[in-house]
């Protein structure tokens, strides 16, 4: 099917993309912006238009879609902060889409509201039939739309589908998208420690992979009972209850302030009518789902708290400010506490047999520069110095340790070891967050490069569906190929790179007959520079054109190496191959797999074409030649040079007819000693007027000279033949 889906991006708008690419669907996306911000995944064509376009109609009749999707609810493009001046434009681009969808009338029309719908309290679920009460510019607005797309409802050859989903919710991944009850308690709990939480509200959790399920259905579905849908996962929760979830996942350090008062507020939506309509049911339990979401905002608590909000509770700062000084002198307060006892065991070792001569401070200094680097080891080196001091003056002033040059060489000794160890340990964690940066993008590009894959895979394989449906399906080439049956035998060949120039639309196609395993002669071309690799080429040391051949592929020159044609194939009788076919004259844009698909499969059908002829010529082979020679019979040989002389004409190859003025008589001797002279290209044959000539193929007025000159050494005055005319 093709889908439109109308919106902005977001985790939403992914998650539904995601399920319509599974499916199958070709996807097209307005994203109601004029700029292309390149968010969306799985898309097929992107208009980057706003919904106040005039051009939405047009849009709608090129798409076509079966199913266009509008966010509504949860379109990212609106920001309800600015609830007065997106409320005017929220309903002017709705207005402006409906009425587009009106005039083209293509498939069915989903609108996307919420639960924000309702701001009234109920005892018992809600069901469709119950009337909506909202509050405040945003719900009124989405409430609004609802009742806008019910009147377009009931304009003949519209299917308007409106979907009500209670308490979306999905994992954000990113700060804007925690918009949903449970993120937004998530974040709260991050910023402040406290979730604000009561007994009395209820309502009911649905999570985003269930809602796509669902809305997946409708889409799919020839027919529906209803134009509105709520869809729910009818399973009660109250605030409190989702605060203690959110605790246990988070951890320690979060606590619930319970706000517990006045009635009871309960919005839960009944999702009877869908799940009876089309026999759904929920996957996600409210557990799994709060334990998703706040799982994944623990984890990645940084983008959430980028920034502090404006409106952060005093205590909120303060404790963050408390918990970043003692973070920050925890390592200072651990180096103090580890000095009392190495300053215990340096004073246990003055004097000691066994331990005079192990520094304690040095070993002190070393633990504290590996396990935290520079900074910690200038800090220990310095507790150590002064442990030292402090020792010395047992026995002496500090004025006799202040001259005494052994204490600063120890120090300095001290010193160096630690910032030198300490460096190499800043360092290596340097580089180890470098590889783990460049790890995490390049990670990022596999990913990127995985979605831009699947994009350009589901392209391609719909752009070649076009092209095999349109000018160069199979049937149209089995109709142009099949043109090749209407000429003689010996003239196919010729018009073979006629045929293939028509269909690749290149103006240089050339074949080359193979001789032996190692030279190809050329039989027809279409150019000049068709002809620029020379009448005889040595194929088996061709390289990649040679290995692609052999193992029967198309060869492409993805190099454009000069030397090389662009595209090559090689034809088969068995397992000896007969013919290769060269094109050249080919814009790089179009050098793809289609073309050269297309070059295979065209190579098929003219290879059943020129092995019939050959095998026709072979079947008549004792008609056509003089009885215990290789010269051609009178009619055989005429058809031949005429077929070579009009091929001339078309500029499908060269040839030179060369006369031997000999008697009747002499024809079978001087034709056996003639065959010795010319090549296995060549012809030798008998004309209306009963003499011997020679047929020269690929081979202009200049190269027949060569030829001549052989036959006159042997005593025959060869005369070459121009401006032949045949009856």
């Amino acid at each position: 099917m093709d889908i439109l889906l109308i919106g902005g991006g977001g985790n939403i708008t992914d998650a539904i993309l995601e399920k319509l690419n599974k499916e199958g669907n070709r996807i097209y996306v307005l994203s109601g912006s004029s700029v292309k911000k390149k968010e969306y995944k799985y898309v097929f064509e992107e208009y980057s238009f706003p919904y106040e376009s005039s051009s939405i109609k047009e849009i709608l009749e090129s798409v076509s879609p079966d199913v266009t999707i509008f966010m509504g609810a949860y379109d990212t493009n609106f920001n309800w902060e600015n609830a007065r001046e997106e409320s005017v434009r929220y309903s002017a681009g709705l207005l402006n889409i409906l009425m587009a969808y009106s005039l083209v009338k293509c498939g069915r029309f989903i609108y996307l509201s919420s639960d924000a719908v309702f701001g009234s309290s109920c005892h018992n679920d809600i069901s469709e039939d119950m009337s909506i009460s909202a509050a405040g510019f945003e719900s009124m607005v989405i409430a609004q739309g609802e009742e806008l797309c019910q009147k377009y409802q009931g304009f003949p050859g519209l299917d308007i589908v409106i979907l009500r989903m209670d308490h979306l919710c999905a994992v954000p991944t990113k700060k804007e998208e925690a918009t949903d009850v449970c993120s937004r308690m998530c974040v709260q709990a991050l910023k402040t420690g406290v979730i604000e939480a009561s007994e009395r509200k209820k309502f009911s959790l649905l999570y985003i992979s269930d809602a796509v399920q669902f809305l997946y259905q409708i889409v799919e579905t020839q027919e529906h009972e209803r134009s509105l849908y709520h869809l729910s996962s009818s399973s009660e929760i109250t605030e409190m209850e989702l605060a203690e979830m959110v605790q246990k996942e988070l951890g320690r350090g979060v606590t619930i302030q319970d706000n517990t008062v006045g009635e009871e507020h309960r919005i839960v939506l009944s999702n009877e009518a869908f799940f009876e309509e089309f026999h759904a049911r929920i996957f996600n339990s409210t557990y799994a789902v709060v334990s998703a979401i706040a799982s994944y905002i623990r984890k990645h608590k940084k983008l959430f708290l980028v920034k502090e909000d404006k409106g952060l509770w005093f205590a909120g700062r303060f404790r963050q400010t408390v918990l970043g000084v003692a973070r920050a002198a925890l390592p200072f307060l651990e180096n103090m506490v580890c000095f009392i006892p190495f300053f215990m065991l340096n004073n246990r070792a003055v004097g000691s047999q066994y331990f005079a001569k192990l520094d304690f401070y040095l070993l002190y200094v070393l633990l504290f520069a590996v396990v935290y680097g520079q900074q910690q080891a200038t800090f220990s080196a310095i507790m150590a110095v002064a442990g030292y001091f402090f020792r010395q003056m047992y026995t002496r002033s500090g004025f006799e340790v202040m001259m005494d040059y052994n204490t600063y060489v120890w120090a300095a000794q001290l010193f160096i070891v630690g910032l030198a160890v300490g460096y190499l340990r800043d360092q290596l964690n340097v580089v180890r967050k470098e590889n783990e940066e460049r790890e995490e993008y390049l990670s990022g590009q596999v990913s990127d490069i995985q979605n831009i894959n699947t994009s350009n895979v589901r392209i391609k394989n719909v752009l070649e569906g076009q092209l095999v449906n349109h000018n160069q399906s199979i049937g149209k080439v089995y109709e142009i190929t099949s043109q090749l049956e209407q000429y003689a035998p010996e003239e196919v060949m010729f018009y073979a790179a006629e045929v293939i120039a028509r269909l690749l639309e290149s103006k240089d196609v050339a074949i080359y007959t193979v001789a032996n395993a190692s030279y190809a002669r050329l039989f027809s071309s279409t150019s000049a520079k068709a002809r620029e690799l020379g009448n005889s080429i040595r194929y088996d040391e061709m390289g990649d054109l040679y290995e692609s051949i052999m193992k029967r592929e198309v060869y492409v020159n993805k190099g454009q190496e000069e030397k090389y044609p662009l595209l090559a194939n090689g034809i088969f009788e068995g397992d000896e191959l007969q013919l290769i076919l060269m094109i050249w004259g080919i814009p790089w844009e179009r050098l793809n797999l289609s073309l050269g698909n297309l070059l295979k499969v065209t190579g098929y059908l003219i290879q059943n074409a020129v092995l019939r002829a050959n095998r026709y010529q072979k079947a008549l082979e004792s008609e056509r030649f003089m009885e215990g020679t290789k010269i051609l019979e009178k009619s055989a040989f005429t058809s031949l040079v005429k077929a070579y002389l009009t091929a001339q004409k078309k500029g499908l190859t060269e040839c030179a007819l060369v006369q031997l003025p000999i008697a009747r008589d002499q024809l079978l001797a001087t034709g056996e000693k003639a065959g010795k002279l010319v090549r296995r290209s060549d012809y030798l044959g008998e004309l209306e007027d009963g003499k011997l000539y020679v047929l020269l193929s690929n081979t202009n007025s200049e190269g027949a000279q060569i030829v001549i000159s052989r036959f006159r050494e042997m005593g025959v005055e060869a005369v070459l033949q121009e401006d032949v005319v045949l009856s």
